[in-house]
């Protein structure tokens, strides 16, 4: 079963939680799109999730989900205003999600783990989880060590509830391959920071425009916590220091801040510019529906000429 036929909308793309990005105002324009939003809660305290999740619903009246980010402090404030509202879906990231699994699925939420590994996977699906999230490091932000390419084939063999494939995915051949891969859907995240919709500064959408193949880093590895991020001067001199064998609290200090001054002041130099290596593909600034469409329909399309080549 695709993901939109087991959640109730037009494509079967989720939107990734992208920290702060995935506000409930763009949670809603990916919803009302066709897409299934999702509010990034990132580092927010309960209040602020409850301010967001209240402003998607006055600006849709179709599924979106939430993203807890399981290292937040109000990690448990933070889930139960999620089932105090009832979301339809729920996605989580860094780390196990266990013990709210439970508790969402009374208040009748679908539980959507991201995984970095099948063994967690095979955990996941035994704790109750509806579907699961396989990101290879591909993908932009916090990444893990598997591809896309690897990770999805493992996961969807070890389990047996619906995968999405994400890392790496910005056209529809991408989309393609992970059907191929076994995924029932797709998570998205670089490709919408293009959007006309996105809420980042216009430089961080030039920077994606103007970005080639190989121009992300991973930062962070020495301190077993990788980010990738755009080449920019800040990522140069944080990969410097990494190699001299600076401590976490010099390294820390270098990024303290650096995704917001990216996010809102545009700060390409020193801030920290998140993105997956899709980058490279982007090539103008779109509305989020046309690119929802495009990456289905290209989808359609490749698959279509799969099977014309007798491949499929």
């Amino acid at each position: 079963m695709l993901l939109n036929e087991m959640l109730g909308m037009k494509y079967p793309i989720i939107q990734g939680a992208m920290a702060n990005i995935a506000t409930g105002e763009f949670a809603a324009t990916v919803s009302n799109a066709g897409g299934l939003g999702i509010i990034g809660s990132g580092n927010w305290d309960h209040e602020k999730l409850r301010e967001e999740i209240r402003i998607c619903r006055s600006k849709t009246d179709k599924i979106f989900g939430v993203n807890l980010m399981l290292m937040n402090p109000d990690s448990d404030a933070l889930a139960q205003v999620i089932y105090e509202e009832k979301i339809a879906v729920v996605t989580t990231g860094a780390g196990s999600p266990g013990k709210y699994v439970r508790h969402w699925k009374e208040a009748g939420s679908k539980v959507i783990p991201v995984v970095a590994s099948a063994a967690l996977a095979i955990m996941m699906e035994r704790e109750g989880a509806d579907a699961l999230i396989a990101e290879g490091q591909e993908a932009g932000g916090h990444v893990a060590d598997m591809t896309t390419m690897t990770i999805v084939p493992q996961v969807a063999d070890a389990v047996t509830i619906p995968v999405i494939a994400a890392g790496g995915i910005a056209d529809g051949r991408q989309m393609a391959a992970a059907f191929a891969l076994g995924a029932s859907g797709v998570q998205i995240g670089t490709c919408l920071l293009v959007s006309e919709e996105c809420p980042i500064h216009i430089n961080y959408k030039n920077a994606m425009i103007k970005a080639k193949d190989n121009a992300t880093a991973v930062t962070g590895r020495s301190g077993g916590a990788p980010v990738r991020i755009l080449k920019n001067r800040m990522a140069r001199e944080y990969l410097q220091l990494e190699k001299s064998g600076a401590d976490k609290m010099e390294l820390e200090k270098l990024t303290l801040g650096g995704l917001k001054r990216a996010v809102f002041d545009g700060d390409m130099d020193t801030g920290s510019v998140m993105c997956g290596q899709v980058c490279g593909q982007l090539k103008s600034i779109r509305p989020v529906a046309d690119i929802l469409e495009d990456l289905y329909s290209g989808a359609a399309e490749r698959i279509k000429q799969l099977q014309e080549m007798k491949i499929l």
